[in-house]
């Protein structure tokens, strides 16, 4: 029992560890094992190599010590031919040695551990000294010639080379026993490389083993019922418990349920709201709501576009929607506005659809394009609006604004033959009222009182004739305006030579404000005079508080702008709206007790607009200043235009 508990607990323990720590776990665990073995690995092939190296050492000893014995031979041999022949080429052996015999040397020197064999190697080399001395000096005897010296130097020679031949012959011996003793200790060494090497193996099987072991355990199966768990979650199934353990896979599967929960908690309230809708889509009545496949065969209706076309669900889903089409449209618009559909996300149309019984009605359709996640067109919704009601009224609205522009044209026709046929007798009365002022003097003073008051009315009339036929002749489009290069500060000292005895009549100051620089303008000159005069003319009649009269120009943007103020009273603001409203004096005519049409302000405006230009009124702190504005000359502009219209 105890021994199960234990078990429990070091699954638990090793559960609750993080991934990283497992995985170092499984990764150190058989690295470790790995490393440990090549360690000893390494150590056994360093022991093989040294026992190696000392057999290959014992082996270059004896081939050195045979080669310098051989060395010495030959050279001594060849000393004697040259010492009984005297030829050089018996000397070939004796170079030889003097030229390799000290590498040889040098070798066995560097190679020698032993220090047996290092003692008879330290005679060797003095007998190998005192052999290459003696050969040395045979050569000088032969050479001098000196025979009877040679033969008791070489018999000298001969007792050095067999002594050296005796040392040579024991430290073969010796290196035998040397050599038989590292054999030896070779094939040990190979034999423990291979017992380790095993050990090695099973041990490195064995940690793999449990290194799998921990990592099926504490990883792959748990992974793998989260991958369940995963394709559970996808079909919406419920996911298979897991233990509640601490590491990030348990941390993730406790997740991945909350996940599912939520999912399957959003899911449920997707399909209540998707019920939601579908009832509230089929209970529409003003509104014709339905979808089509991507071929446009309808398979979806609600009660509004069965109250607007008429058809039952049952008589329409399977068939196309082209059928609400009249027959001049049904072959080209359904399938032009379905590929609009497709290629711009959304079709909008209005024009004549057909209801069941083959009437028709006007319709306001759109057609949006629908696509599933991967961009897919799954079909289409249309929704179709009943607007023959907004079409009659439409209708209705333009038929009878065509009638107020008949009215209109009318009123205008009326105003210009009525203001024509009354200026003929209105010149005859005024010419006759001329006639009798040339005889004023003999007239009585109630006579000419008379004729004063029939040539102010007369004159009062004519300016409303011409007033009127003015703003008719703008109106129809008949007036032309001869549009010319107009130098304003030309024209503004002209308007102020022309106006100045009717603003010093008014007893008032009239003050011109010319431009800085040349201000040309693309205008009217006449129309243009004519609305200054008409401005200044009311500034002068209605400023009765007041000082000045002010007329300047200055330059805006592209137009120029002419300003008229005076420091009277100017106007109350609830009646600045009404300033250019035909012949709406704003009760001037009875306060003011002045001459006026009421037409000077709205025909100023007809002319400036007919320019192309503005008008209006601004209050300064005192007074009023009205003002316009006309374009700015350009080149390339031609000089006659109807009045209502621009030219560029």
């Amino acid at each position: 029992m105890n021994r199960a508990g234990s078990s429990r607990k070091m699954t638990r323990f090793w559960a609750d560890r993080r991934l990283a720590f497992k995985g170092l776990v499984v990764i150190a665990l058989p690295l470790a094992i790995l490393l440990g073995a090549l360690v000893s690995l390494y150590i056994a092939s360093n022991a093989e190599v040294r026992a190696e190296n000392d057999v290959r050492r014992a082996f270059a000893i004896q081939r050195d010590t045979y080669q310098v014995h051989a060395l010495l031979a030959e050279a001594a041999a060849g000393v004697r031919g040259y010492a009984l022949n005297g030829q050089e080429r018996f000397l070939e052996p004796y170079r030889k040695a003097e030229a390799d015999l000290p590498q040889t040397m040098h070798r066995l020197d560097a190679a020698i551990r032993d220090r047996e064999v290092r003692e008879r190697f330290n005679r060797i080399n003095e007998l190998a000294v005192r052999k290459r001395e003696g050969l040395k000096t045979i050569v000088e005897l032969a050479r001098q010639g000196n025979r009877a010296a040679i033969a008791p130097a070489l018999v000298s020679n001969k007792i050095v080379l067999d002594a050296m031949r005796q040392e040579i012959e024991l430290i073969q011996r010796r290196e035998g026993v040397l050599l038989d003793q590292r054999q030896a200790r070779v094939d040990d060494v190979r034999g423990r490389f291979l017992l380790l090497t095993a050990i090695s193996a099973v041990v490195g099987l064995l940690g793999s083993l449990a290194a799998v072991y921990l990592f099926s355990t504490g990883i792959v199966r748990r992974v793998q019922v989260l991958e369940a768990n995963a394709e559970l979650l996808a079909r919406g199934e419920a996911l298979t418990a897991l233990p509640e353990d601490a590491d990030e896979i348990g941390r993730l599967a406790q997740r991945l349920a909350r996940a599912s929960a939520l999912l399957r908690g959003r899911e449920q309230a997707l399909r209540e709201s998707e019920e939601r809708f579908r009832l509230v889509i089929e209970e529409v009545r003003d509104y014709g709501i339905f979808a089509l496949d991507p071929d446009g065969i309808v398979t979806s209706w609600n009660l509004g576009a069965q109250r607007i076309k008429g058809w039952e669900a049952e008589e329409i889903l399977g068939h196309h929607f082209s059928r609400f089409y009249p027959e001049d449209t049904r072959g080209h618009l359904p399938a032009r506005m379905l590929e609009r559909a497709r290629r711009e996300g959304t079709a909008e149309d209005e024009g004549w659809r057909l209801r069941k019984d083959g009437s028709h009605f006007w319709a306001n359709v759109v057609i949006t394009a629908l696509h599933d996640e991967h961009g897919e067109l799954r079909g289409f919704a249309k929704v179709t609006r009943d607007m023959t009601e907004r079409r009659r009224s439409e209708e209705a609205l333009r038929v009878a604004r065509e009638e107020a522009i008949a009215a209109n044209l009318a009123k205008s026709e009326f105003l210009s033959r009525t203001s024509h046929e009354l200026r003929t007798p209105m010149s005859a009365i005024l010419g006759f009222g001329q006639l009798l002022e040339l005889d004023e003097e003999q007239l009585e003073p109630r006579q000419r009182e008379a004729l004063s008051q029939i040539m102010k009315a007369g004159r009062h009339l004519l300016s409303l004739i011409n007033d009127l036929l003015d703003i008719s002749s703008i109106e129809s489009g008949g007036a032309e305006l001869n549009l010319t290069q107009i130098e304003l500060g030309e024209l503004l000292q002209e308007v102020h030579d022309l106006a100045g005895p009717i603003v010093a009549a008014a007893g008032l100051r009239f003050v011109l404000e010319a431009p800085e620089q040349p201000l040309v303008a693309w205008a009217d000159r006449r129309r243009v005079t004519q609305v200054m005069l008409n401005l200044v003319s009311n500034a002068a009649k209605y400023n009765r508080t007041g000082s000045m009269v002010r007329l300047a120009c200055v330059a805006s943007g592209r137009d120029i702008r002419v300003e008229v103020e005076d420091d009277g009273a100017g106007v109350a603001s609830g009646e600045v709206q009404r300033l250019f409203t035909p012949f709406d004096r704003l009760g001037q005519q009875n306060r003011a007790k002045v001459d006026g049409t009421g037409l000077g302000l709205a025909l100023s405006k007809r002319l400036v607009e007919s320019m192309g230009g503005q008008i209006g009124y601004e209050a300064p702190e005192q007074g009023a200043r009205f003002w316009f504005t006309l374009p700015g000359y350009q080149a390339g502009r031609c000089g006659i235009a109807k009045a209502g219209t621009q030219t560029a």
